[in-house]
């Protein structure tokens, strides 16, 4: 994500490195080049100029002239600026009613009704709260299958009237269904086209006067560049949406509707989606994402992703079974499984500050944890808790039975008992700074 947009705003600012002041040759040169790589990240002339005018303007401060240095300054007032031009804060959904309806349109391929699926889990794994989803794109002949089998995998019921074609009738009946049944929130997954018509805008205005929904999203596909910003004027103008979801942002997306869409529309980004499992589906903080395009990592998002996954009581649990040793194989599995839920591993890393430019060229699969989940599933239940049993002829069946070679088992154990050691060493730490704090002693 930003890959590179990130690249050449870090070539950018090396024109004032080793510059002891501002001025206006040394700072027309860096914004030439920052114009040039928002441009080259699909974002809007318009809107890269109004960019770079406030960035100039901001950095012939004489105030903040002698508080840094030039090239710390100018990445301060970069990153100010790009969160300003994204929304600056993260914009919350709208979710009141009895029930609260979510319209989610956009044209066909962008993303809508997986979208629809993500925001249904989301909202009911975060928020408690009975979610129904209804089957309103009549248009796209597998569309309602898709929905269902979406539904299905996230427990989530769909609404659907068999042979009905008129999508207005639809979320009507799904509205009505919902309030008998006391459902909180019915998402309405629209119909789309290929490209912006007259007929598609007059059906969607027509849903949002029959629903009246408490939000209204535009979803658009974040790989279409420069076009994702007019396809949202145009719906913009036909429904008035409160906000922005982003999809395909794991893909060879350049950043240009990120950092266009709000200064076009003056509506904010309120979700990313990043990947096809049901889980892969972000708030948008502009501030984030700032620190992101700036190679600065996103830390605070990573710790959240991994409260969403770890569970507090399991976590306790394991706390007290690398205290007395006890960790097994069956744990690091585990483990791997909350891992493998957080979302794309690359993605994951580069919110560590730093690994984003280290891990541009690497390319690492979905399936990273495929061949040392099937090493451990080939060893026996007493071979996974008692993994010093693992002698040279078990080895060779366990990577006989998994498809993989004696180099993979025995590097798999090697990384277990450095896990292990590395995990029991921060436990015992953190009780022994414990027992300091309270005045007691503690003693290996």
């Amino acid at each position: 994500m930003f890959e590179n947009l990130s690249e050449r705003l870090e070539r950018s600012f090396k024109i004032l490195k080793g510059e002891g002041k501002i001025t206006d040759i040394n700072i027309a040169e860096t914004l030439k080049d920052i114009r040039k790589a928002l441009l080259e990240a699909d974002v809007s002339f318009k809107v890269a100029k109004e960019f770079c005018d406030r960035v100039k303007q901001k950095a012939m401060g004489q105030e903040v002239l002698t508080a840094v240095k030039p090239q710390q300054m100018m990445v301060k007032i970069v990153h100010d600026e790009l969160a300003d031009f994204m929304g600056s804060e993260s914009s919350d959904i709208n979710l009141k009613g009895n029930p609260a309806v979510v319209l989610v349109a956009g044209l066909n391929g962008s993303g809508k009704t997986t979208f629809s699926g993500k925001l249904a889990l989301s909202i009911k794994s975060k928020r408690g709260m009975k979610v129904l989803l209804a089957a309103c794109d009549t248009f796209r002949p597998a569309a309602i299958e898709q929905l269902k089998t979406l539904g299905e995998g996230i427990d989530v019921p769909v609404f659907s009237l068999e042979g009905e074609k008129d999508p207005v009738k639809v979320a009507i009946a799904a509205i009505a269904f919902a309030k008998k049944e006391s459902f909180s929130v019915v998402i309405v997954d629209t119909a789309g086209r290929l490209a912006v018509d007259k007929e598609l805008m007059d059906e969607i205005a027509a849903m949002k006067q029959a629903t009246s929904p408490s939000e209204t999203l535009f979803v658009v596909d974040a790989m279409t560049g420069q076009d994702a910003v007019d396809t949202a004027k145009a719906f913009n103008q036909a429904i008035d949406f409160d906000g922005v979801v982003l999809t395909k942002m794991d893909g060879d997306t350049r950043g240009g509707a990120a950092l266009s869409i709000k200064a076009a529309v003056g509506k904010p980004i309120k979700f990313v989606s990043t990947g096809e499992k049901m889980e892969a589906l972000d708030v948008f903080h502009p501030k984030r994402i700032a620190d992101r395009i700036l190679g600065m990592g996103d830390v605070v998002s990573l710790v959240e992703k991994a409260q969403e996954q770890f569970d507090e009581k399991q976590s306790r649990e394991l706390k007290k079974k690398l205290a007395k040793d006890k960790f097994t194989l069956d744990d690091y599995y585990q483990q791997l499984q909350q891992v493998k839920k957080m979302g794309n591993v690359k993605d994951l890393a580069s919110m560590i500050p730093g690994m984003g430019k280290a891990l541009k060229d690497v390319d690492i699969p979905d399936d990273v944890f495929k061949s040392t989940e099937a090493i451990i599933q080939s060893m026996t239940p007493y071979e996974r808790e008692h993994p010093e049993v693992i002698n040279g002829s078990r080895r060779k069946r366990i990577a006989d039975g998994s498809g993989t070679s004696l180099p993979e088992v025995n590097r798999l154990l090697k990384q277990f008992e450095g896990t292990r050691k590395i995990m029991k060493s921060a436990v015992t730490g953190d009780l022994a700074a414990r027992l300091r704090s309270a005045g007691g002693s503690f003693r290996r």
